[in-house]
């Protein structure tokens, strides 16, 4: 990896590490950046390259975090990021960190729009959600259904959105991402057995 490479990765990791200052994983007393650092860990390891780690490492930003805008991170980080940040937020128009769409709204829209990423975006989304899955799956084998309780869709819901999330971004993905994605997907299906959209 180059210096500059480098320079960016640990740019975007001080940043999202400010942004995310005192926020915790779901249900977790592990420090969010954990999910930050495996999605960046992720996307290198199934061939992107620093700008989608990049992108991996805020892509919860606008979502998240108070006072991270669009504007902000094309000032940090420039277009490509930036651009890449907002097609991964679940964000609606109006909506902030604190004031957020009604979940099934922002779920709806999200899923839709995520037949339109491009493949370098649509790599970070794969990544971010096949981390998700990991953690998703771990907790209901070890706690079971109490985890529901952390979530805002139902678990019909969170199925579906899970197996509607990655359907569509499976074209031109990593065989070996695909294969884990299927096998987090198929054990979910064993905890939840009714897909059903909001």
């Amino acid at each position: 990896m180059e210096a500059a490479e480098q320079n960016l990765l640990a740019t975007a990791l001080r940043f999202a590490l400010a942004a995310h200052a005192g926020q915790k994983r779901r249900g977790s007393a592990a420090p969010y950046a954990t999910h930050l650092l495996q999605v960046a860990g992720l996307v290198i390891e199934h061939g992107g390259d620093s700008t989608q780690a990049a992108a991996a490492l805020l892509h919860d930003t606008l979502e998240d975090c108070e006072g991270v805008t669009e504007a902000v991170l094309r000032e940090h980080f420039g277009a490509e990021i930036a651009e890449m940040v907002c097609a991964l937020s679940d964000l609606l128009p109006g909506d902030t960190p604190a004031r957020k769409s009604p979940w099934r709204e922002r779920k709806l829209r999200y899923v839709q729009r995520l037949a339109a990423l491009d493949a370098r975006t649509r790599l970070v989304a794969a990544c971010d959600k096949l981390d998700n899955l990991r953690g998703l799956v771990a907790d209901l084998e070890a706690e079971g259904e109490v985890v529901w309780k952390r979530f805002r869709g139902a678990p019909p819901q969170t199925r579906w959105f899970y197996e509607s999330a990655c359907a569509h971004l499976r074209p031109g993905l990593p065989q070996r991402l695909l294969s884990e994605q299927r096998r987090l997907l198929a054990a979910l299906a064993r905890y939840v057995p009714e897909a059903a959209p909001p």
